[in-house]
């Protein structure tokens, strides 16, 4: 195991180290650049990197608050909040700084380092590889699609001695980067992907890319690659090696090492068949499309590289899966599909795309349509660029083509489509737009950031109904800076997202608190994790009820398991030990009390304590425990109680370990209630979300849940409103009809005059019993009209109103809301 410390560090940078007298030198185990994500200060070496538009310089006071001690800067800051056992490394460059570390720890290991690189499928190729190489290796990948000056260095830090073999990507913006990321991986083996024109914006043409790609294979014993990329072929015959390396390459148009004969595609697998020392070879994958079947190639021929024997593995090819699938087919207006692809704009990406395209229409044979922006920073002659462009939709059979943007518009005589159209700006497009003109098309929309093809998704998607709920992002962030003014500067707070962040929109909210540096997140399952993680949340997140299945799902996804039985312990264990993983962070539940999840006498503990000590799998970052009845008075010696037995129990486990363990036990009725309880951090729940038991906490209402009136009608005397005749009128009566009923989360038990709604200012009761799409109000003595507004719940009727009328809790209120009402965000 490699140590490092503040003073090995400063020797490695050759940096000017700057102490406080009588310091000691703490073990760092953890890198950080970004303040917002730190666990372990005390552990963390905080990099002050500088970009264009930031400066990590600021975030030192931050990163001090979090317990960081050592911190490699390029000037010393001013302002500071004077701490004892400070460190700071003076460097001429942090980021450069950070690659130098990186690189010496590279040097440690002699296993094989795989680089992969090339314009598309680096992150695929790595996921599919570390899955199939997993069986019988231990595999230390990079995260994600971390291939950055950044992103390398930090996958690099992950290296371990008890690893057989790294996977690890690497991608460059600009000239000079990858003999920079090759210095620091000085990688053994190397894999070009696919070759195309993304990230082209800073060479300026394909060939320049390649030639700084290939820089990365410089000291490459071995290097697969597709021959029938000829440029790429060319230059690394060119590249100037440290050694001459072997290289194996595969093909499907001339010879190679791995030559593709066929692939044949029948339903959702594709059968490939190609010759390989003078045998032929056979593969069935899961898919069908073109690039995910030029991955598996990819690493097929990384298999038969490395020794692999044909017939010895082909069987776990069928077990792949898509690695974060950017293509989802969305129902549209008027029997239509979208495929909403308006992440990048390149060749290669629009191939794919329409590639996807055609395959996903065999089944539904409607028309083929392509809403396409200008492709931008290429590199390339516009004339040149857009007559591949129209070849690529000609060879796709496109039947219609809506082109967006000045320079698709300029050469529209280049397109054979029979019917197509053009417009110099989305804008246009959306003053044009009639519903009319769309029906029976599968629609793919492909078009860069900057052209907003949101609003086109937004227009051709199938409409929700009336009934919405508004977020009001704003009014949340005044409950959390609440809650953290009743906090000590020590204690951190891990915020409850689960349920869909009770029923308000687990992405959105997930955004906002990671952009209010929130220190953890929590969830209830390991899908809503996923969800997270796939739109970009790199928050720690906690899930409170792991299921033995979603073990693999959380170690892929750097998700923090809730550890309550021993039984869940050992199978995830066995899981770690599967994949290679050690020093796994979890969560220990103490039950004092609750009486539902978690560990509760000391023999337990006891026992828990001894197995986590004698494994190297497990990490323990947390332990907690949850109160019955912290909002009620009445029960504050129950409180009391529990939080006496949490501290005897904590206290076990926190002092068996040397590392810090935080402990927790406030939830939102708790910070309130009980300040002297509040320990290492807390946990915020339904009081960011504008409800709290005690009347006198300044909350804002976030959550509105509004529709309209859909018709009014006159009921006579002796008629009956709605299912089962349960209102018959007793005089002539004015009826709203509503459309939100209980699909969408509005109880049948607020039926019936229980519950009412609020229009134009007063209240109105629910008649008769709430169908599943609609409920009926008394609007005889309110003066509204069709089409006005309606307020289910929100700042002029409290949730905590309805859940009085309801008998049951504004938890419930919320978190039954449907998928089917629109979630509004939106920001004062």
């Amino acid at each position: 195991m490699i140590t490092y410390t503040r003073s090995i560090v400063a020797s490695i940078l050759n940096g000017k180290l700057i102490v406080s007298p009588g310091t000691s030198d703490p073990v760092i185990r953890y890198l950080s650049f970004d303040s917002r994500t730190i666990l372990y200060g005390k552990e963390t070496l905080f990099f002050a990197l500088k970009s264009g538009n930031n400066d990590g310089h600021r975030f030192i006071q931050d990163a001090l608050e979090k317990e960081v001690g050592c911190f490699v800067v390029e000037r010393i800051p001013d302002a500071l909040d004077k701490k004892e056992d400070v460190s700071f490394i003076l460097v001429e460059n942090t980021l450069l700084a950070l690659q130098q570390l990186a690189a010496s720890h590279r040097r440690h290991f002699s296993y094989p380092v795989v680089a992969i690189t090339g314009s598309n499928g680096k992150t695929m190729v790595k996921e599919w590889l570390a899955e199939l190489l997993g069986r019988t290796l231990r595999v230390v990948r990079s995260p994600r699609s971390y291939n950055s000056q950044i992103g390398c260095p930090l996958s690099v830090w992950l290296m371990h001695d008890h690893c057989d073999l790294a996977l690890i990507e690497a991608g460059i913006s600009k000239r000079g980067e990858m003999e920079r990321l090759e210095s620091i991986l000085h990688p053994d083996h190397g894999i070009f992907t696919h070759l195309g024109s993304a990230h082209l914006e800073n060479f300026r043409s394909v060939e320049e890319l390649v030639t700084e790609k290939v820089k990365l294979f410089k000291s490459c014993k071995l290097i697969v690659y597709c021959r029938d990329f000829e440029w790429v072929h060319l230059e690394m015959m060119r590249l100037a090696y440290t050694e001459p390396p072997r290289f194996f390459t595969w093909s499907a148009e001339g010879e190679a090492n791995l030559r593709i004969r066929s692939v044949v595609t029948s339903g959702q697998t594709s059968q490939l068949l190609a010759d390989f020392e003078g045998q032929r070879i056979a593969l069935t994958i899961p898919f069908t499309d073109a690039a995910h079947v030029e991955n598996a190639i990819h690493c097929w021929a990384y298999l038969l590289a490395t020794g692999s024997k044909p017939g010895s593995f082909e069987s776990h090819f069928l077990h792949l899966s898509p690695v974060a699938m950017r293509l989802e087919i969305k129902k549209g207006i008027h029997g239509c599909a979208i495929i909403d692809d308006s992440y990048n704009s390149d060749l290669a990406s629009l191939a794919n795309a329409l590639d996807y395209l055609c395959h996903q229409n065999i089944a539904r044979n409607l028309k083929s349509t392509l809403i396409l922006s200008d492709i931008l920073q290429t590199g390339k002659d516009p004339a040149r660029l857009y007559q591949e462009v129209a070849a690529i939709i000609q060879a796709a059979h496109i039947e219609r083509l809506v082109g967006i943007g000045p320079e698709i518009s300029r050469f529209a005589d280049l397109f054979e489509v029979p019917e197509q159209r053009f417009y110099l700006d989305t804008e246009a497009f959306v003053l044009h737009f009639r519903e009319s003109d769309f029906g029976n098309e599968l629609i793919l929309l492909k078009g860069a950031r900057n052209y907003r093809f949101d609003r086109i998704s937004s227009l051709l998607q199938e409409k929700k109904h009336q009934t919405v709920m508004e977020i009001d992002l704003s009014a949340m962030v005044h409950n959390l800076r609440h809650y953290k003014s009743m906090l000590n500067p020590s204690t951190r707070m891990m915020i409850m997202v689960k349920a869909f962040s009770y029923g308000t929109g687990s992405v959105e909210i997930a955004k906002m608190l990671q952009y209010h540096r929130a220190d953890y997140l929590a969830v209830a399952i390991a899908d809503e994790g996923v969800e997270l993680r796939n739109a970009g949340i790199d928050l720690p997140i906690v899930v409170m009820n792991p299921e033995e299945h979603s073990f693999s799902t959380m170690i892929e996804n750097r998700l923090e398991p809730n550890v309550y039985k021993f039984s869940l312990l050992y199978r995830l264990e066995e899981e770690l030990r599967k994949n290679a993983v050690e020093n796994f962070p979890i969560h220990i539940k103490l039950d004092t009390g609750m009486k539902r999840l978690g560990f509760d006498q000391e023999e337990e503990v006891k026992k828990l304590i001894q197995i986590i000590q004698r494994s190297n799998r497990f990490f323990v970052r947390s332990v907690f425990t949850h109160l019955a009845v912290s909002e009620d008075p009445a029960g504050d010696a129950f409180t009391k109680a529990q939080f006496s037995r949490f501290q005897a129990l904590s206290g076990l486990i926190t002092e068996a370990f040397d590392y810090r363990i935080l402990r927790h036990i406030l939830n939102s009725a708790g910070i309130e209630r009980f300040p002297e309880m509040q320990l290492d951090m807390v946990r915020l729940g339904i009081g960011l979300y504008g409800v709290s038991s005690s009347p006198d906490t300044p909350l804002k209402n976030v959550a509105t849940l509004k529709s309209v009136i859909s018709q009014i009608k006159w009921v006579h005397p002796g008629e009956s409103v709605g299912y089962g005749r349960k209102f018959i009128s007793d005089g002539l009566r004015r009826i709203a009809v509503i459309p939100i009923g209980y699909a969408d989360g509005y109880s049948r038990r607020l039926g019936n005059g229980v519950g009412s709604v609020w229009i134009k200012g007063q209240l109105a009761p629910v008649t008769g019993t709430i169908c599943m799409d609609m409920c009926m109000v008394d609007v005889t003595e309110i003066p509204c009209e069709e089409n006005d507004l309606v307020i289910l719940f929100g700042e002029a009727l409290p949730v905590t109103q309805l859940a009085r009328w309801a008998g049951t809790i504004p938890y419930e209120i919320l978190t039954t809301v449907g998928p089917r009402v629109k979630r509004i965000y939106f920001e004062e």
